[in-house]
């Protein structure tokens, strides 16, 4: 049985992983890092009695967990990752903000320490099926935008999901701008810029988490759009994680790469 232990679990996305882990029959949840939640809160987050609460990275015991949830902050993740990794345990990691030398440090570590972990920008299958079709039409389409619409709570911007899009349509452009010459009355109005690749950010209440590839032709257009309206949607690819991790012997990016 997997021993789990999960970064984030009184968050709305650690809520969910914990829904998980406590319905999965070969999966046991042993602990969770929360630094604000106090033991008698525990009930109320679907923890169970046995279940080890740590509020800080330095606490925390080995041989624990053998597998590393994390929900975390964009501002934690990267340490949160790297101590896992150092003391034996697989992550699976849903947080987004790491830098590319941040993913290539803890690619290299998993590499030293031979042990298999995913860092998924997106665990939703719409999501993922997004990022293919769009990296197969930039093929014929070098033209392209971006748009990503998240809830007003989320601390980065853009999202990882649109950041990961434009690295991978990126991959099969040749390099190329659109409007090279234009000028911006406002200042950031066309947005972040990937390469030539415009990414806007939208944050608004009622949003979740949605994102648009928009490309342009002569004569024609093509949208690809995903909507995620619950974040339970995010579960089926932890799951999917959960189930592969063990096969895994390097640190793998994107959900994708191991469908």
């Amino acid at each position: 049985m997997k021993k789990v232990l999960i970064a984030g679990a009184a968050g709305a996305m650690g809520q969910k992983a914990v829904e998980l882990v406590n319905s999965l029959p070969d999966v046991q949840l042993t602990a969770v890092l929360a630094p604000y939640l106090v033991a008698d809160q525990a009930a109320q987050y679907h923890l169970d009695a046995t279940v080890k609460v740590y509020h800080q990275l330095a606490d925390i015991e080995n041989g624990v967990a053998d597998v590393w949830i994390d929900f975390t902050l964009p501002d934690a993740v990267y340490e949160n990752v790297k101590f896992a990794i150092q003391h034996g345990m697989r992550p699976i990691v849903g947080t987004t903000g790491l830098t590319d030398d941040q993913e290539e440090e803890l690619v290299q570590l998993s590499d030293q320490q031979h042990l298999g972990g995913l860092i998924a920008s997106n665990f939703g299958m719409s999501a993922v099926l997004l990022m293919k079709f769009a990296k197969e039409a930039a093929v014929y389409f070098p033209d392209v935008e971006i748009i990503e619409m998240h809830h007003a709570d989320k601390k980065d911007a853009p999202s990882g999901t649109a950041l990961s899009t434009a690295k991978l349509i990126d991959q099969v452009r040749e390099e190329h701008e659109t409007s090279p010459d234009e000028q911006e009355s406002l200042p950031g109005s066309r947005g972040g810029d990937y390469h030539g690749i415009k990414i806007h950010a939208v944050r608004l209440p009622g949003y979740i988490a949605h994102e648009q590839v928009l490309f342009g032709g002569a004569g024609e257009a093509l949208t690809i759009r995903q909507d995620s309206f619950d974040r339970q949607s995010f579960m089926s690819g932890v799951k999917v994680a959960l189930e592969k991790i063990d096969q895994l012997d390097h640190l793998v990016i994107g959900l994708e790469n191991i469908l």
